[in-house]
């Protein structure tokens, strides 16, 4: 048995010491502020030696207005996160960077942000593949995993990819795409998204000891 799976049969889920549910609302971003998020970027969370790279499509006008990657209420992506194992707490938006210590890291296909992703044009996606790539050819994570399988087809020019491994590799690196965690993609609920991010963390897994290790949160 690896150490996070120990973490996640025990039951026991460690307290966080970032901002609760309750701090996090009364953040809230004016409506003129998130307006003016428009074009704006996110910093990646990136380091060495990652289990996993989560790439989102490009961040939403609330998450570049509050500087957190896939900070929308009603974003699954951290809870899923948290569900599937990949945590043993459920992070909130803020402590982005903890996700370092777990060997999760995040980035975006396309970096400015905008009010859809159906905002985006095919050559942006196009491209972001190939920033992507350079971007991953640098820290050379485990896996890279791409969150929405429409913009992965259109970015990648792979028409008929599903959930899951793809066939294709990203500078050497294993590919796997899994459902965008917006709250406005209704074809998944909570629990599926779950199951999904789960499948991924038990693959990392399977390919080698040493990611076990690594996704076990370090100094707790």
């Amino acid at each position: 048995t690896g150490k996070l799976d120990s973490v996640v049969n025990s039951g026991v889920r460690k307290k966080s010491n970032v901002p609760s549910m309750n701090n996090m609302s009364k953040c809230k971003p004016s409506l003129d502020k998130i307006q003016a998020a428009r074009g704006k970027f996110l910093p990646d969370i990136l380091g060495p030696d990652l289990d996993v790279v989560f790439c989102g499509i490009n961040p939403g006008l609330y998450s570049a207005a509050v500087g957190c990657h896939f900070a929308r209420p009603g974003n699954r992506f951290w809870k899923a996160l948290h569900d599937s194992g990949f945590t043993d707490e459920l992070l909130e938006p803020s402590a982005q960077q903890r996700l370092l210590a777990y060997g999760c890291g995040l980035t975006n296909l396309v970096p400015r942000a905008t009010a859809a992703a159906s905002d985006l044009s095919r050559d942006e996606l196009r491209q972001g593949r190939d920033d992507l790539s350079r971007k991953i050819g640098e820290v050379q994570p485990r896996c890279v995993a791409v969150l929405g399988i429409g913009a992965y087809r259109t970015a990648f020019r792979q028409r008929k990819s599903a959930l899951g491994l793809q066939e294709e590799t990203l500078a050497g690196v294993r590919l796997w795409v899994l459902p965008n965690p917006s709250g406005l993609n209704a074809h998944y609920q909570l629990p599926e998204f779950a199951r999904l991010f789960k499948e991924l963390r038990v693959a990392i897994q399977k390919w080698g000891k040493q990611g076990n290790e690594r996704m076990q949160p370090k100094g707790l």
